[in-house]
């Protein structure tokens, strides 16, 4: 098989037809096809100096991090996990290793974090609940369809995301099934699934149709469907408009973004559209001074107006390098790349302020904040904490 170039496709599509869409995007990577280099790195004043607070090997080896096992972070640690299994919590105050699991299961999920647990699912369809203390399993229960995003929980009820198109509602307590909520998946869809979010009594959800779905926890219930994207196109490919980026939740106002279509804000209340604008990303979104932050499918980065959907600035200086989903630290947008760098971008313009180098196997897995402190999780199962100053 011929080599593949940087870009190949930083995510795997599933469903009908798809051996001949994806020899269409392997021949134009191809040596013998367009070549796709990732972005020399600019130089620029550096402005803000990353200051690493602690480093500890925790989990997996190389290339056992997907994009599918961000960092939780609850109960005064920061948990991981890795795509063999292992799952384990770290102090953050100091970066100690407080427990360790091996689940001998593939993971495509996780890590969520709720009401003193720690949730994980596989690709088989496991969904497994440990206790956050102790790592010891609460409970293990198994779902229809593997799970390639973080489950999400509170003290009544846990919530997952499969990749055949269900939301499913299990009991906190002992993982049983309480609810099903169930769409058709299309024909082609992205490698991967959003990870709900649970607000009050709503669930919400992006799905592979391009929609976002708000439910009642308790049920199940639709209570509202809002469409970010329509699909467009002649072929399957063309028309895949899935959502697999979380939704965001700022001040009542749900945030959302699609591959090929649009990045769209609608009431948390009433699903009612409030803006759309065009877009393309697989990543979730992250906010902060009023702004919503997305790295796009061509790895430019974007801050939109919160309130109008207006593009207040772009960054398309990274081009090709494979970026994870933005996040906010120290007052500092925060992106990392496939070699292991660390962006750090100013929130007003967009310019670069700040970069270090978290670890050359890259960093795919999104990275999570508590506002001031970011917790990377890179591809050989490293885990870091950084301040910026």
């Amino acid at each position: 098989m011929k080599r593949l170039s940087w870009l190949l496709v930083p995510f795997l599509l599933t469903g009908c037809g798809l051996m001949s869409s994806l020899e269409d995007i392997v021949s134009s990577v191809t040596d013998d096809g367009p070549e796709f280099k990732p972005a020399v790195l600019v130089g620029f004043d550096h402005e803000v100096q990353a200051l690493k607070l602690w480093s500890t090997n925790a989990v997996g080896e190389y290339r056992s991090v997907s994009s599918g096992l961000r960092p939780g972070l609850g109960e005064g640690m920061v948990f991981v996990a890795d795509s063999e299994g292992s799952v384990a919590a770290i102090d953050t105050s100091a970066g100690k290793i407080t427990w360790k699991v091996e689940l001998n299961s593939s993971l495509g999920g996780g890590v969520g974090v709720g009401e003193n647990l720690v949730m994980v699912g596989s690709t088989e369809g496991d969904v497994f609940a440990l206790e956050a203390a102790t790592g010891e399993q609460r409970w293990h229960t198994m779902v229809s369809s593997e799970v390639l995003a973080a489950p999400v929980g509170n003290r009544d009820i846990v919530v997952v995301q499969t990749q055949d198109g269900r939301v499913i509602g299990l009991n906190t307590a002992d993982g049983e099934k309480r609810w099903q909520f169930k769409l058709d998946v299309p024909v082609l869809t992205l490698r991967g699934t959003s990870a709900p979010i649970i607000k009050g009594n709503t669930v919400i959800a992006g799905f592979a149709n391009g929609k976002v779905y708000a439910l009642s926890a308790d049920s199940g219930t639709m209570i509202w469907d809002n469409r970010i994207a329509i699909p467009q196109g002649r072929t399957e490919l063309e028309r895949m408009v899935d959502i697999d980026g979380q939704p965001l939740v700022a001040n009542d106002i749900v945030y959302a973004v699609s591959y090929q279509g649009r990045v769209g804000a609608m009431a948390r209340g009433t699903g009612r559209e409030l803006w759309y604008q065009d877009s393309s990303s697989h990543h979730g979104m992250a906010y902060g001074l009023g702004q919503v932050y997305i790295a796009e499918t061509d790895d430019t980065v974007k801050a939109l107006r919160s309130s109008s959907g207006q593009v207040l600035w772009t960054n398309d200086q990274l081009s090709h390098r494979l970026l994870n989903r933005p996040s906010v630290a120290s007052g500092y947008v925060v992106v990392a790349d496939a070699e292991g760098y660390l962006h750090v971008l100013s929130q007003t313009d967009g310019r670069f302020v700040g970069r270090t180098r978290v670890h050359a196997s890259g960093v795919t897995a999104p990275m999570v904040s508590d506002g001031e402190v970011l917790y990377v999780l890179d591809d050989n199962g490293g885990v870091s904490a950084y301040k910026f100053e």
